[in-house]
């Protein structure tokens, strides 16, 4: 086992960027990474990881308390039943250390994740973090190009309104003034002559999550267009890109693309310095370096623009994940064995030598890594809570709609907002006491109902790198009958809650 484990994620990275995985048919050039590329060829690289809970902090919950949470509750805070990574490295003796500008951390409705590491190291300012009020008066041509004045008003003063970016990074220039450059020389400092025996740091970059606002050099590495024209948007909107606020013409969802691929290119350069520290301090032999995503981005496939709204594509939830294990047998290799977010979790527990609280919902890759053997998982599912169930076993991927506007329970400690993603909800009174299957904490059970991210079965085969396009649901193929039926058998293999079957016309498994 390691003494060490440095975890990196990399937020909304897609495969098909990275040279490590298949040609990309949405990107018609190269986009270069070449420090995950050479890290790729040193470490272990599994070509069928699966996201779990979607989005952002559902996953952190998924990484860093071992629960497969969308089955139960939306985006919510480390539950006091959790028993966090970062408290069960440390109570084994380990240094943790989180280091990050993923302001969601520290937004309502998403406490706990931070507070079990021994030190914690935020830098302010990305997306919506409510940092910078000054000036009043922004600088209108940026805005312009980040948000729709109808919605976010250059002087709105309402929750998540663009114009907080502007306040927090309009004045960017050069390539160190932006998130990845400061956030991955932080982290190099962190580890340059670190003297613990023991320790586990989760690097969280937000990047490259949107908005795609890179310095000159990334902004014009991937477009024959000029970076600062004004008509040219850097943020998208999330939805269809053929209609309403999301839409966007062939030109700008290129540029979209292109500012994308530049952000990229400018997370793998910073990461390269961190790689040098590794070198410089001699720890790569005694050091477990994972690097991994909690989701992808869409960039116009099956029309679609962002994430949560539509139908959760492979493009959303095949996810990259690479491990270098300095006493793995897999080093180098390929593993093409079924696997999960949750995974993570008792994975990095049994690297560091300490124990592995139970239950989670976590298997540990610890025997893939080790060589002990080609299997892990028949099927993975995932999604959003409330939302379509998604099952793959890795050739196909089936997605559930389930019924519009279903009863569905959200379940918690605390009094969650089960409509909305951030606000809190100050009180509900038609929630009920209740348990749940993997905690011995009583929960409020609070009725919501469930939204539709499609309307009928899809039935995608994964050929290429994210899937053929055309939905194969209803041709009668065998995978369709035997996903469906994994699908009950994961539900009620998790003990899931009554409801998810109900909505989503399954039966539970005799």
């Amino acid at each position: 086992m390691s003494d060490n484990v440095l975890l990196i994620s990399l937020d909304s990275l897609r495969k098909d960027v990275l040279g490590a995985y298949e040609d990309s048919e949405t990107f018609d050039y190269e986009v270069e990474t070449p420090t995950l590329d050479a890290f790729a060829e040193r470490a272990t690289v599994f070509d069928a990881h699966y996201a779990g809970s979607l989005p952002c902090m559902p996953a952190r919950r998924e990484w860093l308390a071992g629960v497969r949470e969308f089955l139960w509750r939306p985006w919510g805070p480390v539950e006091s039943y959790d028993t966090t990574l970062a408290e069960a490295a440390r109570d084994a003796g380990v240094l943790t250390q989180l280091i990050t500008d993923h302001f969601h951390y520290f937004q309502h409705g998403s406490w706990g994740y931070y507070e079990d590491f021994n030190g914690f190291d935020f830098l302010r300012g990305h997306e919506y973090d409510a940092y910078e009020t000054t000036p009043r008066d922004v600088d209108r041509e940026f805005h312009g190009r980040i948000a729709d004045e109808e919605t976010d008003p250059v002087d709105g003063l309402g929750f998540l309104n663009r114009t907080q970016y502007v306040r927090n990074a309009g004045d960017f220039e050069g390539e160190t003034d932006f998130f990845a450059p400061r956030l991955f020389e932080r982290t190099a400092d962190w580890l340059d002559g670190l003297d613990w025996d023991r320790w586990f740091c989760y690097l969280d970059s937000f990047d490259v999550h949107e908005p795609f606002h890179n310095s000159a050099e990334y902004a014009s590495m991937y477009t024959d267009e000029d970076p600062e024209d004004p008509d040219l948007p850097i943020w998208p909107y999330y939805g269809r890109v053929d209609e309403g606020q999301s839409a966007l013409s062939e030109r700008e969802l290129d540029f979209v693309k292109a500012q994308y691929a530049g952000k990229v290119t400018m997370v793998d350069e910073w990461l390269g310095r961190i790689f040098d520290v590794l070198d410089e301090e001699g720890l790569w032999e005694e050091t477990t370096v994972i690097v991994t995503s909690d989701h992808g981005f869409l960039l116009g496939e099956y029309g679609w623009m962002a994430k949560n709204d539509g139908p959760v594509f492979d493009v959303l939830a095949n996810t990259p994940l690479f491990v270098w294990d300095p006493d793995g047998q897999r080093d180098g290799d390929r593993v093409d064995a079924l696997t999960t977010a949750v995974d993570l979790y008792p994975t990095i527990l049994e690297t560091l030598g300490a124990d592995v609280p139970a239950p989670n919902h976590g298997v540990s890759l610890r025997p893939l890594l080790e060589g002990e053997t080609d299997d892990h998982r028949d099927y993975v599912c995932y999604g959003y809570w409330g939302a379509s169930l998604n099952v793959t076993d890795g050739e196909y991927t089936y997605h559930l709609p389930g019924e519009a506007g279903a009863p569905v329970d959200c379940y918690s400690t605390h009094q969650m907002n089960v409509t909305g993603t951030f606000h809190p909800v100050v009180e509900k009174p038609d929630a009920e006491a209740d348990e749940l299957p993997y905690a011995e904490t009583p929960v409020w059970r609070m009725p919501a109902e469930s939204y539709l991210q499609h309307e009928e079965p899809l039935l995608h085969e994964r050929a290429g790198p994210f899937g053929a396009k055309e939905n194969r649901a209803g041709e009668g193929l065998d995978a369709e009958d035997r996903l469906r039926g994994a699908a009950a058998e994961l539900l009620a293999a998790y003990d899931a809650p009554e409801k998810q079957f109900d909505r989503l016309g399954l039966a539970p498994p005799r």
